[in-house]
């Protein structure tokens, strides 16, 4: 055996330096990052964008210079705006360098040298003290008082204790003890390796978003290019200009495909972006604010997700009477009490009783951790030790008691640290005239003899308690003390006397039963994915309400449960991306949520991967959504803003394409009522520019509906024009039709300037429509998108200027109209938007009384 201080010869620099060039330096190959030109032709290869290139290409052969500028404006500014952000997404730190240990003490030509990690090689001998990242897999050839916390890579929230012969794993971190190890796999071969390439080898599909508007372009592609072609040949057959009805063509293709439809998503999920990183969410891409929209299930890690990530006393029994504590993570700040108000000896603030006292005295003694304030750099109180103990030093807080003066009064003597055989830990401490001997740890060790006497009146009680806490999913430590004249053996604790037991937990967040309960409204099933204990993994879903007795817990091994299951517990990694792919393969639409290395790959396979900000890097890194505050209630808000997108786009394709199908049947139709060309090329154009640009780019700021959150989710397989939206922009583009070629019929059979009044009261109409597909507000709001009316109003303005400025009825072919003429157009324009209004007033007060 060689000892942690013992000096041992390791490697020769020059069998470093072979090693090193035969299996490369002790780091985690990292993914390149996309060229620029890369990053513009995936923008470029949207099913969208690619038809109006294609368009844009037909109008430069054309020699139709405006519709050709507008086409490059709209794909130059989309594809701008997604790359950008993808460039500020990928500057994050990279996740699995800040992970890696920078630098190692190792053992080389038999002496001491720090040396950087990437230099490691197998064979090296390797000191690790507490603090210290793991650099490497080793081998412990020693080790005192070892004890691990490897939650980042296992999803355990509690430290495990490492022995000779066993190994520690690259990327934990020693909190106590010290440790000597032979490295045995560096770089991509280590523990934090192979989790590495699980991430660089998972792929996220495209999201729900991508997917509807692939099919939706393909759709309107063909059928604007089908209905295009019929007015050409319609046009021609009519003894019309080859050349103008090639140039009207085209222009319908422009008008029928709603070209600013990317910048609406664009401009959309930017704010959307905006809004969620005001709620502290950050999205690190654009298409993960819809994503969240089309959530299905979320399936959550405990630690440090569900529950804060930090240990802390729940409940203690002392010579009795059991006790409740209150306070949030090592916040020495809170409260004991008895748990039975008739027992409420404490409620007035006065002092606790000895019994409790004596036992949170004796927790401190048989303890090492301390408890950090808060910084400038951290908000909160941490843990500088095992987090076990650090929880017995806040309990001891809570109490009124003074963790260092405790020590002080009480200075340690003698120890046995924590022994995995035995499962507990023994201190001697001078304590007056006389020695006091502490004995910490599991029940069973401690509550029996000859640790302490079977005869003790207060054992029977302090074994009752210990099963309920365990029952309670709580990990249970026993207390036991004893007062000497002369010092005790602390190898064999003997005669001690009963202090009480504690029980210790992760806490649930305050809002984690708060936040299950709107899942649920919103018709999101929330699933608990943990490498927990199934006991542990069932008490935390049953608390916040996704898991009663006598459900079943799920096992990572079979992920074809899923699709019954609320839980799953003792779940690997490569096992949680089975379960993520097994919810997929059912059509669900997945977002996962973590915080440790465990997490990054199901991260990257679910639909959206959700990482707590206080968590790892390497889960930064892989996820698409950050929650800066770790609070998964935050999730809610990110869902409710991902539908308020998607609601939104849906909103601008119902009056887009609406308007699109009206340009088209009023070309198609109008011929047959004697208006042999409805509209010329440009007119369409700057019909198409007036309200697809502002009016259709200012919907996509429209606030949330109010039931946003209590409706379900929409179906993974619904289509964009889904749920209705095709017989609203059937409807709607009729009406509009209809309409117009009414006040063109009207104006041509009293011989006024009947293409213009067209023009007009199209454009107008559409406009109308604009206002009345806003979103519905909460009574008594205000209006929550002025963006919306002053676009309107602008364009508006703009589309009776084509007819009555000089310059720009040379332009566009129009001629001037009367004010009889103009009120004509405008009253007929608000028919459509009058009936779309009355039509949703009374289908919202029908469901107001159904509901």
């Amino acid at each position: 055996m060689v000892d942690a201080g013992t000096r041992v010869h390791g490697l020769t620099s020059a069998e470093v330096a072979a090693r090193l060039a035969a299996d490369g330096p002790n780091l985690v190959t990292r993914p390149q990052p996309k060229r620029l030109p890369a990053r513009i032709a995936a923008q470029l290869a949207d099913p969208l964008v690619s038809l109006l290139l294609a368009a844009g290409v037909v109008t430069v052969l054309l020699g139709d210079w405006t519709d050709t500028a507008i086409i490059l404006l709209v794909v130059s500014l989309n594809t701008a705006i997604g790359v950008t952000q993808q460039v500020r997404a990928d500057q994050a730190i990279a996740a699995l360098d800040s992970l890696r240990a920078p630098s190692a003490r190792v053992v080389r030509d038999g002496g001491d040298v720090v040396v950087p990690a990437a230099d490691l090689v197998c064979g090296d001998v390797v000191r690790v003290e507490a603090g210290d990242v793991v650099p490497a897999d080793l081998t412990v050839l020693d080790a005192y008082r070892c004890q691990v916390d490897e939650a980042a890579l296992t999803g355990e929230s509690v430290p495990v204790a490492r022995a000779q012969s066993e190994e520690l794993q690259a990327g934990t971190v020693l909190v106590t003890g010290r440790a000597v190890g032979r490295v045995i796999r560096t770089g991509a071969r280590s523990a934090l390796g192979r989790i590495a390439s699980l991430v660089a080898t998972t792929r996220s599909g495209p999201t729900p978003l991508q997917r509807r508007l692939t099919r939706l372009s393909r759709v309107l592609g063909a059928a604007a290019v089908a209905l295009c072609l019929v007015v050409f040949v319609t046009g021609v057959a009519a003894g019309q200009p080859v050349l103008l009805m090639a140039l009207t063509a085209v222009s319908l293709v422009v008008a029928a495909v709603p070209e600013s439809l990317p910048a609406v998503v664009t401009l959309a999920l930017a704010l959307g972006a905006r809004r969620m990183a005001r709620h502290r969410a950050i999205p690190r891409s654009l298409h993960a604010v819809e994503t969240l929209g089309s959530v299905t299930v979320v399936a959550a890690d405990k630690t440090g997700t569900l529950t804060e990530g930090r240990m802390a006393v729940r409940e203690a029994a002392a010579d009795g009477v059991n006790y409740v504590a209150t306070g949030t993570g090592y916040d020495p700040a809170g409260q004991v009490r008895p748990r039975q108000t008739q027992q409420d000896l404490a409620a007035d603030g006065g002092p606790l009783p000895p019994a409790v006292l004596e036992l949170a005295r004796a927790g401190v003694l048989c303890s090492d951790a301390t408890v950090l304030p808060p910084t400038a750099e951290r908000a909160w109180w941490n843990a500088a030790g095992d987090p076990l103990e650090a929880a017995l030093v806040a309990f001891a807080g809570r109490c009124g008691l003074d963790a260092a003066a405790l020590r002080a009064d009480a200075p340690r003597i003698a120890e046995h640290p924590f022994d995995q055989a035995t499962r507990q830990m023994t201190t001697v401490h001078r304590d007056g005239a006389g020695y006091l001997t502490v004995c910490k740890g599991a029940p069973e060790t401690v509550l029996a003899t000859p640790v302490v006497d079977d005869a003790d009146p207060a054992l029977p009680a302090a074994r009752r308690a210990a099963a309920e806490l365990a029952e309670a999913g709580l990990r249970v430590l026993a207390i036991a003390a004893g007062t000497f004249r002369q010092p005790s053996n602390p190898i064999a604790p003997a005669g001690l006397r009963v202090l009480g037991v504690v029980g210790i937990g992760d806490p649930l967040r305050p809002a984690a039963r708060d936040t299950a309960a709107t899942f649920e409204r919103a018709g999101i099933r929330l699933m608990l994915i943990t490498g927990d204990h199934p006991a542990t993994a069932a008490h935390i879903a049953g608390q916040i309400g996704i898991w009663e007795p006598g459900d079943q817990v799920g096992a990572g091994n079979r992920p074809e449960q899923a699709r019954d299951v609320h839980v799953f517990a003792r779940t690997q990694p490569e096992q949680k991306l089975d379960i993520v792919a097994a919810l997929q393969s059912d059509g669900q639409v997945v977002a996962m949520t973590g915080d440790g290395v465990n997490d990054a790959p199901a991260l990257r396979r679910a639909d959206i991967g959700v990482a707590m900000g206080g968590g790892t890097e390497v889960a930064r890194q892989a996820a698409d959504l950050v929650l800066v505050d770790d609070n998964l209630a935050t999730v809610t808000s990110a869902v409710a803003e991902g539908r308020r997108v998607y609601d939104n786009i849906r909103r601008f394709l119902r009056y887009g394409l609406a308007g699109g199908m009206a340009e088209i049947a009023v070309m198609l139709v109008g011929p047959l009522l004697g208006l042999a060309v409805p509209l010329l090329p440009g007119q369409i154009l700057w019909i198409n520019l007036l309200t697809h640009g502002l009016p259709g780019v200012a919907l996509g700021a429209e606030p949330a509906e109010p039931d946003v959150l209590r409706r379900p989710p929409r179906s993974p397989d619904e289509q964009v024009l889904g749920g209705g939206l095709l017989r609203d922009v059937l409807v709607l583009g009729t009406l509009l039709a209809a309409v117009t070629l009414t006040v063109g019929w009207h104006a041509a059979r009293t011989g006024w300037p009947w293409q213009s009044m067209v023009f007009v009261t199209l454009g107008l109409a559409q406009l109308g429509v604009a206002l009345a597909v806003r979103s519905t507000r909460a009574a008594g709001s205000r209006w929550a998108n002025p963006g919306l009316l002053a676009a309107v109003a602008v364009s508006a303005v703009a589309q009776v200027a084509a007819v009555a400025v000089p310059l720009l009825r040379t332009l566009l072919g129009t001629a001037p109209l009367t004010g009889a003429q103009l009120a004509t157009c405008a009253g007929a324009a608000l028919v459509p938007a009058l009936l779309l209004w009355l039509w949703r007033t009374i289908r919202s007060t029908t469901h107001i009384i159904r509901s």
